[in-house]
């Protein structure tokens, strides 16, 4: 029996890096926020597991500056393994907690590329789930996705739930990843929870999409749909760099704990400075409610080759950067983002404008 416990999601000030020793800055301060947030949101129960958001070892810079992808590759990114994950091992082993993060690393398989990867460190510091993310902020954001690659990926790792969708089985539930603009699209959280996941990490959202309500709708949504587990942690202060003295509040608050029925159980609003959310995470409640409910265990009652018929037809172009860097953003926009909506007005999805 899982007994149940606490789950802590930094809201940790970040730093934008321009080299890889830049994020040293970033894994200090991260260090000092766990101490704070386990110490304190352990008094009534045991904390088992840390979310570090998305963007707290790097910052944004390669999105926010439109930086070219192969040197942000070569400069900026990270291995999985290496020094980082290392560090925030330890730091896993030191609170006797597993942690859920976030880099931009590079791939073996892809050089001259870099991908958005989530990781979960055990707390003996192991490194036990790799999840690539499927979904960048598709206007700016540079990172690879599987889909980009997809012929290269299908050779690598299948055309299943684990090679896009994998989870974690651990001590304390099934663990997996809805990063960022991940959970702007139900199919992504429905992919985890078809592949057993109970606790999902959500990674932040910008303001003014926080402000107007877009982030919290969908977190409880994601949750509520798929019956799981969500933690939605949102960065706090944003420094463009290591040596800027210039704080902005890009993300604006919002983060959360998310039970299975879409309630919230635990919540920050706040995130100009640094800080965290805590919510009592029960496991057992959630297989039960799985196990005995009727009506609202949605997965259950699937029509999946009805389904089927909605995605018959693809959409977004696959192998993108199969052959390629990815694009800017003034050449994503004219490539990508107009022939998109152009494909949609000519299948008649959707109704041009006057």
């Amino acid at each position: 029996m899982i007994e149940p416990y606490q789950a802590v999601g930094l809201v940790p000030t970040m730093r934008g890096i321009r080299r890889r020793a830049d994020i040293q800055v970033n894994l200090e301060h991260i260090a000092h926020l766990i101490k704070a947030a386990s110490w304190l949101s352990s008094l009534d129960l045991p904390v088992r597991l840390i979310a570090i958001p998305e963007g707290s070892l790097q910052g944004f810079n390669d999105e926010v500056l439109d930086l070219d992808h192969e040197n942000f590759a070569r400069d900026c990114a990270i291995d999985i393994p290496g020094p980082e994950t290392d560090y925030l091992g330890a730091l896993a082993r030191k609170w006797n907690a597993f942690v859920m993060a976030q880099a931009k690393a590079r791939h073996p398989e892809f050089p001259g590329r870099f991908f958005n990867v989530g990781f979960v460190l055990d707390p003996d510091g192991e490194l036990i789930l790799r999840h690539h993310k499927v979904v960048p902020l598709l206007p700016v954001e540079h990172s690879v996705t599987p889909h980009n690659v997809w012929d290269r990926w299908i050779e690598l790792y299948g055309r299943t739930l684990d090679a896009f969708y994998p989870v974690a089985d651990t001590a304390i539930g099934r663990l997996g990843f809805l990063m960022a603009n991940e959970g702007s699209y139900p199919e992504n959280a429905r992919g985890l929870a078809m592949n057993g996941a109970e606790v999902v990490y959500r990674g932040p959202y910008p303001h003014p999409h926080v402000g107007n309500g877009l982030f919290e709708i969908q977190n409880r949504a994601r949750a509520l749909d798929n019956n799981v587990y969500l933690i939605a942690c949102n960065v706090g202060t944003y420094y463009l760099d290591a040596d800027s003295d210039i704080p902005i509040d890009t993300f604006g608050g919002g983060s959360a704990v998310i039970d299975y029925r879409g309630q919230i159980v635990g919540r920050h609003d706040y995130s100009a400075g640094s800080g965290w959310v805590a919510g009592t995470i029960d496991i057992e409640a959630l297989r039960r409610f799985r196990a005995r409910a009727q009506w609202d265990n949605w997965l259950k009652d699937l029509t999946t080759e009805q389904y089927q018929v909605i995605y018959e037809q693809p959409v977004y172009p696959k192998n993108l950067y199969l052959n390629r860097a990815p694009y800017g953003h003034e050449d994503y926009r004219r490539e990508v983002i107009g022939k998109q909506i152009q494909l949609m007005h000519e299948r008649d999805v959707w109704v041009p404008p006057t």
